[in-house]
């Protein structure tokens, strides 16, 4: 067999059984009229390397595309992707966290709770995050094979052609006031962490001793009913910081609205938490005997200390939130 049977065969092996034939004797004419009257091995190979590759030539007889998301769908893929998986994600973890909730009996160690919640929760996102990504590419690459359009021109993520005045629409944003998905995804798990610690605060804050068969729960810190008696403000602030990583994941940037919406979130929660850490109650005494005993100084010392690092703490920290948010909001 010569290269030009060779090539017709590497062809045509990649086409329907019914089209083979006829795209044989079509091929083969193609190439003897490229090639001239007294051809060598030479001319032969400088005409099929004009022809391309037969994988090539094959996929366009058959007029599907060699990739799986091709130019003209893709960027809306990767932009949709990078929005939907992260969503996904948190979602899944969210699910994790409200199936805790519900089903924990307060038989095992809340410790090894925790850590088989985390392994659970991390390996769930992993799980949702997959799924996604396969479900989502494959409708992708399904409307890539059905769209009989030639055209490979990149579409917008309204799904049309893109045009200059697209860009009327977008927004610049300054490297340095820009909400990256890394701060949006953290703002949720955040929420979802100091939010799962709240209302189960007797059982994971307090003091731990070590036991030939691990760590022991000796006392809790906190008094769990004076906590739950905020309840629902604590909601509201749940509520509320949910709805601003959502806004600022839809912004993209710090603005004014952000900057003001943080700072009242902020201050809100400021004052709900002093309001429930001056409670004279909020310390568990057992935990308070422990402590003093520990440190060896008197009950009420231990208290005023630990109650004013906590709020200094606090409070440090939403100033510098506040002022982070501001000052990236004032970035020209």
């Amino acid at each position: 067999m010569n290269l030009i049977d060779i090539y017709i065969q590497e062809v045509t092996r990649r086409l329907p059984e019914k089209m083979r034939d006829d795209i044989a004797l079509e091929l083969r004419s193609t190439i003897e009229d490229m090639l001239p009257d007294d051809y060598n091995e030479e001319d032969v190979k400088t005409v099929l390397e004009k022809l391309g590759s037969p994988a090539k030539l094959a996929n366009n007889y058959r007029d599907r595309p060699m990739h799986l998301i091709g130019p003209r769908y893709f960027d809306v893929y990767v932009n949709l992707l990078k929005m939907i998986v992260p969503i996904a994600a948190v979602v899944a973890l969210i699910t994790v966290i409200a199936e805790f909730f519900i089903g924990y009996q307060g038989e095992d160690a809340i410790i090894n709770v925790v850590l088989d919640l985390i392994g659970l929760g991390i390996w769930r996102m992993i799980d949702v995050a997959m799924q996604t990504f396969f479900w989502f590419t494959l409708v992708f690459a399904i409307i890539e094979r059905v769209d009989k359009g030639k055209d490979d021109q990149p579409l917008t993520t309204s799904l049309q052609k893109w045009t200059p005045d697209d860009l009327k629409n977008i927004t610049y944003i300054p490297k340095k006031k820009a909400i990256s998905k890394f701060e949006v995804f953290g703002g949720l798990l955040w929420t979802a962490i100091w939010a799962t610690v709240y209302f189960y605060a007797n059982q994971l804050l307090g003091v731990y001793e070590s036991r030939n068969d691990g760590l022991e729960f000796v006392t809790p810190a906190l008094n769990q009913e004076v906590l739950l008696g905020f309840w629902p403000i604590v909601l509201a602030m749940i509520g509320l910081e949910i709805a601003l990583t959502l806004y600022k994941f839809i912004k993209g940037q710090w603005t004014k609205r952000t900057a003001i919406f943080n700072t009242v979130l902020q201050v809100v929660s400021t004052i709900v938490f002093i309001s429930i850490f001056l409670n004279p109650n909020i310390l568990n005494q057992d935990f308070i005997s422990y402590m003093s005993n520990l440190f060896e100084i008197q009950e009420h010392q231990f208290t005023t200390w630990f109650i004013a690092t906590i709020l200094i703490a606090f409070i440090v920290s939403a100033a510098i939130n506040i002022f982070d948010g501001i000052r990236k909001a004032n970035i020209r």
